[in-house]
C-alpha cells in the first residue's frame, strides 16, 4: 500500500514507532525505541534532549542516511526505504561536522557542492547570488574557507546545504562552537527560511534557542518525552522558578548549596544571583537568602522534566557525584594541599575563588603573536590569581584559542612575557606544562583507543608510575563515571563522555592549572552542569581554571573575564563589571549575551571606520 502524502496532510516528516540500534564495542545501543512524531510542514521545530537521546540518529534517518530496524519514516509523503534517492532531492541536510573544503575558496565551495547535486548551469548563478546574500558571504567569495571564522564556516556549510532550496532542511547543531553574534546571524536565516515556507528540523545545545522555534521534540534515551510548543513546557513551572540572593554568599558557593538542597530541582548561576526551580516547599528561603519569584523559561523546563524522569544519568541523584569529588586519590596532598573530600559547608564555601592577596600563577605582559604578517594577538597583558576560574572570551577569530596555546607552551609567542606557575614559558615551557592540564577545542583523545587504553597513555605521558599510577586510573575510571565504556573506543563516546574522558586526562597528574578552551561546546545542559560542579570544586581545592566558552551563561561563573576582539583585550572585570559596560537606556538590565553582542560589534565597528 502506497504511504499517503503527508505533505499534504501538513506533515512534512513523519515516524512511526521507528526503532534503530548499533553496535557500541560487544554491546547493542538502542538509539531509537519505537520512536512515533510527526513535524508539521512550514515550522521550523527544535530537536532537544541529552548526549545519546538518539537526536542525531532521528536527523540521519530523516535524511535517508539511516534506515530504521523497523517503523517507518516518511519524508515529504514518501518512505525512506523505498525513495530515499528522490527524497534526498528535496531536502538539505547540514551534519553536525559539515564538510567543507578547506583549501577552496568560498565560491569554489559553492561550485563543487553545485557540482555534486547536480545543479545545472542555469540555476546555479542565481542561486549562488541569492545564498551569499541570505548568508552576508558575497564579500568573501575569493576567501579560502580554512581562514573563515568558526561562525562564517557555518554559514557557507548552510548556503551549500540550501542550493537545491530545499523544501525541509534539516540542521544537526548548526550552531555549535560559534559565538553570540554569529549564532543570531544563523537564526535571523532560519527565521527568513520559515517565512519562505521552508520546513527546517533543527537540534541544538543551546536552551534559549528552543524558544525561537514554533514546536519542540524533547528527546531522552530514544524515546520521545514531549512534543509541544515551548510556551507548553513553561506553563507548569509557573510559581517554581525563583531569583535567589544571599548577604554573605557569592553567587556560586550560593549555588552549590542550593543545588545540594532537598526540593531544588535545578540551581544556576546568573546575572542577578541564582536562578533556582523547586520542586517542593522544602527548598524555600533559609537565613540571609533573598527569594524573588522568576518567569519560567524553557531551561528550567527541559532541566526539570529529565531530572524527574528515572532514565539513567537524568535523575537528580546521579547529578551529585561531583559533590564527592576527592581531590587527592590516595589520601595524599592533592591540588588542595589538603587531601580528602572537598567540604561542602557554607563557612567554607563563602570563600570560594581566589583569596585577598593570593599567589598570581599567570602573568602575560605585552603578549604577540604574528603569523607572517598577521598580527592575531595584539600586545596584550593580565594575570591570573590561584584558585581563580578566568574567562577568556571573544567572537570566532578574535585570538582566544591562540592566547591559550601559548599558555600552555604549545606556540611560541612573538614577544612579550609569559609566565605560567612561575616558570617563563620562553625558557623553560616543559617545565610549566608538567603544572598545566589542558583540554582542547576539539577532541584530541585517541578515538581509535579504548578509554581505558586512553587514560593510561596519558598516564604514562605524565610520567605517572606504580601505586599512584594505579590509583590515579581508578580514581578517573570511577570519579567520572567511566567504567561502563572503558572498552569502548573514544571516538563512539555520546559527547558528554568525551568531555569527562578528556578532562580525566587532564586532571590524571592532579595540576594546579587547568586550562579549558570551549570544553562544553555541543554538550548537553545537564552535561555542563555536572561539568561546573567539578570546575567550582577544583577552583575551591586551589586549582587555577582558565576557559573559553561561547556559553555567555556560563561566563558568569567565572572570577574575571577578558573580552577579546580582533587580537585586542576589548574589556576586563568581573562579570558584573562587564554588564555594567554595555549598559545603556535600551538596554539597562544587559545579560552577559547582549554585552558581549553590544561591546564586540561596537569595537568592530570603530575598528572598520578608522580602517
Amino acid at each position: 500500500m502506497s504511504a499517503p502524502d503527508d505533505a499534504v496532510e501538513g506533515s512534512a516528516l513523519v515516524f512511526e514507532a521507528a526503532h534503530k540500534h548499533f553496535l557500541q564495542g560487544k554491546r547493542q545501543v538502542e538509539a531509537l525505541k519505537g520512536l512515533s512524531a510527526r513535524i508539521a510542514a512550514g515550522r521550523v521545530t527544535g530537536l532537544l534532549g541529552p548526549d545519546g537521546a538518539g537526536k542525531t540518529t532521528l536527523m540521519r534517518l530523516a535524511a535517508g542516511l539511516l534506515l530504521p530496524d523497523a517503523g517507518q519514516v516518511r519524508v515529504l509523503g514518501r518512505d525512506t526505504r523505498h525513495d530515499a534517492a528522490a527524497i534526498q532531492q528535496d531536502i538539505g541536510y547540514m551534519p553536525q561536522r559539515f564538510g567543507l573544503y578547506e583549501d577552496l575558496t568560498v565560491q569554489e565551495n559553492l561550485n563543487l557542492y553545485a557540482d555534486l547535486q547536480g545543479l545545472d548551469a542555469q540555476r546555479r548563478v542565481a542561486r549562488f547570488d541569492e545564498l551569499l546574500r541570505l548568508t552576508a558571504l558575497g564579500p568573501f567569495g575569493k576567501r579560502r574557507a580554512g581562514a573563515l571564522s568558526g561562525g562564517m564556516k557555518q554559514k557557507l556549510g548552510l548556503a551549500c546545504a540550501l542550493l537545491r532550496a530545499p523544501r525541509l532542511l534539516l540542521l544537526d547543531e548548526p550552531t555549535v562552537g560559534v559565538d553570540p553574534i554569529s549564532r543570531r546571524e544563523l537564526w535571523s536565516i532560519i527565521k527568513d527560511l520559515r517565512a519562505r515556507e521552508v520546513t527546517v528540523l533543527v537540534s541544538t545545545a543551546y536552551l534559549d534557542e528552543a524558544e525561537l522555534c514554533d514546536d519542540i521534540l524533547l528527546l531522552n534515551e530514544g524515546t520521545l518525552l514531549a512534543q509541544q510548543h515551548p510556551q507548553a513546557f513553561e506553563a507548569p513551572l509557573a510559581g517554581h522558578c525563583y531569583t535567589v540572593r544571599h548577604g554573605a554568599l557569592r553567587r556560586r558557593p550560593l549555588q552549590a548549596i542550593l543545588q545540594a538542597r532537598p526540593g531544588v530541582l535545578d540551581a544556576r548561576v546568573q546575572a542577578e544571583g541564582v536562578r533556582v526551580v523547586v520542586q517542593g516547599p522544602a527548598a524555600l528561603p533559609r537565613d540571609d537568602e533573598d527569594w524573588q519569584p522568576a518567569r519560567p523559561r524553557f531551561e528550567d523546563a527541559f532541566v526539570s522534566l529529565l531530572r524527574q524522569t528515572h532514565a539513567g544519568a537524568a535523575t537528580k541523584d546521579d547529578m551529585e557525584p561531583v559533590a564527592r569529588t576527592r581531590i587527592a586519590s590516595d589520601g595524599a596532598r592533592g591540588a588542595s594541599g589538603q587531601g580528602g573530600w572537598v567540604s561542602r559547608d557554607p563557612t567554607h564555601l563563602a570563600a570560594q575563588g581566589p583569596a585577598p592577596g593570593a599567589q598570581t600563577v599567570i602573568e602575560v605582559h605585552e603578549l604577540r603573536r604574528l603569523f607572517g604578517s598577521f598580527e592575531a594577538v595584539k600586545s596584550i597583558s593580565f594575570s591570573v590569581k590561584r584558585g581563580e576560574v578566568f574567562g577568556l572570551l571573544g567572537a570566532n577569530g578574535a585570538g582566544k584559542s591562540t592566547v591559550f596555546r601559548m599558555l600552555c607552551g604549545l606556540l611560541p609567542a612573538s614577544s612579550g612575557t609569559l609566565r605560567v606557575a612561575g616558570v617563563d614559558l620562553r625558557d623553560a615551557p616543559a617545565a610549566a606544562r608538567a603544572r598545566i592540564g589542558y583540554v582542547s577545542q576539539k577532541f584530541a583523545l585517541y578515538g581509535n583507543l579504548s578509554v581505558a587504553q586512553n587514560l593510561r597513555f596519558f598516564a604514562s605521558a605524565y610520567g605517572l608510575r606504580g601505586r599512584r599510577r594505579a590509583l590515579r586510573l581508578d580514581w578517573a575510571q570511577r570519579e567520572f563515571e567511566l567504567d561502563a565504556y572503558a572498552d569502548a573506543n573514544a571516538a563512539d563516546l555520546p559527547l558528554g563522555y568525551k568531555q569527562r574522558l578528556a578532562l580525566a586526562c587532564a586532571l590524571l597528574h592532579e595540576p594546579s592549572i587547568l586550562f579549558l578552551d570551549e570544553p562544553t561546546s555541543g554538550v548537553d545542559p545537564l552535561a555542563r552542569r555536572e561539568f561546573w560542579q567539578r570546575i567550582n570544586l577544583l577552583a575551591e581545592s586551589g586549582v587555577t581554571v582558565m576557559i573559553t566558552t561561547h556559553f555567555m551563561e556560563e561566563a558568569e561563573y567565572c572570577d574575571h573575564l577578558v573580552l577579546m576582539s580582533l587580537g585586542d583585550i576589548l574589556a576586563f572585570g568581573s562579570p558584573q563589571d562587564i554588564r555594567a559596560r554595555a549598559r545603556s537606556d535600551a538596554q539597562p538590565a544587559p545579560s552577559m549575551d547582549d554585552a558581549f553582542v553590544a561591546l564586540v560589534q561596537s569595537h568592530e565597528a570603530q575598528i572598520r571606520r578608522a580602517a
